[in-house]
């Protein structure tokens, strides 16, 4: 039912790619069962200009080096005890990512539930990266992986539901003007984009 997407797609300027990633499908296929969930925001990380990029200043570590690598890539990474899950973006050696922040479940619900919880509202399943990766089952094992390979990977989705909204990203304090650029992209209106604090 879900094909990926043409490895082409993410051969677009990283502020481009992230609102085109908006109403795209993530589908992850496990032997549980399939889930999916069609993006409904994102955020844009410039790479070397970007104080809020993990690899501003074209810092390479153990961490960040996958970003300097193809479009496409799956650019994992802990934070606390999440994992969150950005993709690659930019020409080879150029390392920009796209943060996908949250989306909105069309399949596998049930397997999301047990995976979240039963006793939580269904947009707080998804509403947020870490809460995202969690519903969808996605570890740090995919670190390296193809957006465009099964069995984690981005498909063709029926586009934007509603207005593309901007506004500056969310928990990236202490990073001078990057604080305030507009580079979060998420569909106006949906309770799956993850509460702005």
């Amino acid at each position: 039912m879900y094909q990926p997407i043409d490895p082409e797609f993410f051969r677009q300027p990283v502020l481009e790619l992230a609102p085109s990633l908006l109403g795209q499908y993530i589908v992850h296929e496990t032997p549980e069962g399939l889930a999916a969930a069609r993006i409904v925001e994102t955020e844009a990380y410039h790479g070397p200009e970007d104080r809020a990029a993990h690899s501003y200043n074209n810092r390479r570590t153990k961490r960040t080096e996958i970003m300097f690598g193809n479009p496409g890539l799956v650019y994992t990474y802990q934070m606390h005890t999440h994992t969150l899950m950005n993709v690659v973006a930019g020409p080879e050696g150029t390392p920009h990512a796209v943060l996908i922040r949250g989306a909105e479940p069309v399949d596998g619900l049930a397997l999301m539930q047990q995976r979240r919880g039963e006793h939580l509202r269904i947009p707080d399943l998804t509403n947020g990266p870490g809460k995202l990766s969690k519903a969808l089952g996605v570890t740090m094992k995919y670190y390296g992986n193809r957006w465009y390979e099964e069995p984690l990977f981005i498909a063709p989705g029926p586009g934007l539901g509603g207005e593309l909204m901007t506004g500056p990203r969310v928990g990236i304090g202490n990073t001078g003007e990057a604080v305030h650029y507009p580079w979060r992209f998420y569909e106006a209106g949906n309770p799956f984009v993850s509460k702005y604090r």
